[in-house]
């Protein structure tokens, strides 16, 4: 285990018990590429973050490295546009990987293990906004949310995000060439299956095949800051 994630692992250790278990997880997105040669380290925090049950974890793979010679065979458009649409809201010209975006508010540089515990603790610690809850059956999940407070003006997005948690690929191409890399909780398809003023509860199904790894995320458009989220198993 490299130096990076054991830091990050002794700052997770270090976390009050309500962050650890708290009902409202962070969200950290990780913007990444199999064609990126800086992307393993952050890409290796990733298989650490998944593991907690205070952060969902979400690789992201973007499309725009695939021309060096290796075409990462995670990567969506979809993602590209995500990433841009973040850098749009905060006034960046440029995108970038790896990076790691928390809660869809703050974002950090690679694999910086201290700043991004930094950044999982602060959002641990501020209070729920909504009260956000999903059971599914049947192939279908039903979400409901109901506002606490704070929620601002405004409409949000609820999201169903699907995921691969593990894979591992053997690189012949590319900056990673002769490489084999694990990623882990794989975005494979992400969602908006419903919009939500905020004001007064609100309940919305989805089609999921039961036993799927998913995530619900309740965002203010823009996209901004993610106010609720929870892991489906």
């Amino acid at each position: 285990m490299s130096f990076s994630r054991l830091a990050l692992a002794a700052l997770f250790s270090m976390l009050p018990a309500f962050a650890i278990a708290q009902s409202n997880p962070v969200v950290v997105e990780l913007y990444t590429s199999q064609g990126c040669s800086s992307c393993p380290p952050a890409d290796g925090l990733m298989h650490d973050l998944a593991k907690r049950d205070d952060v969902i974890a979400l690789a992201l793979h973007v499309d725009y490295w695939d021309y060096i010679g290796w075409k990462d065979q995670f990567a969506s458009p979809e993602h590209t546009a995500r990433q841009k649409a973040y850098a749009f809201e905060a006034g960046r010209r440029m995108i970038y990987t790896p990076q790691m975006i928390v809660n869809g508010q703050a974002d950090v540089v690679g694999a910086r293990s201290m700043q991004l515990a930094e950044l999982i603790m602060t959002h641990s610690a501020r209070p729920l906004q909504v009260d956000l809850n999903a059971a599914r059956s049947n192939g279908v999940v039903t979400v409901k949310a109901s506002p606490i407070g704070g929620l601002g003006s405004g409409t949000l997005d609820i999201h169903l995000v699907r995921f691969m948690p593990e894979r591992t690929v053997k690189i012949t191409r590319g900056e990673n060439a002769g490489k084999t890399l694990s990623y882990a909780n794989i975005v494979e398809s992400w969602q908006v299956i419903g919009q939500w003023n905020g004001r007064a509860p609100i309940e919305i199904d989805a089609n999921l095949t039961d036993g799927d790894p998913a995530a619900i995320l309740v965002q203010h458009q823009g996209p901004g800051a993610i106010v609720a989220a929870l892991k489906l198993d």
